[in-house]
């Protein structure tokens, strides 16, 4: 790694975009994802919010 980096020609913002949506990944044991994935799909709700809602309780 260099000690000191020249930022001097770099652009503020050029990958920035304001309606961009995060999707964090989940790992989980194959066993507890098919049976995640298969209450999704029942439920009509994202495997995030499943999870959530499990690890909570």
């Amino acid at each position: 790694m260099k000690a000191d980096y020249d930022f001097s020609k770099g652009e503020r913002g050029k990958f920035f975009h304001p309606d961009a949506v995060f999707s964090f990944p989940i790992y989980l044991e194959p066993d507890v994802n098919e049976v995640m994935n298969k209450l999704t799909h029942e439920n009509g709700v994202e495997v995030e919010i499943l999870v959530n809602e499990w690890r909570e309780s």
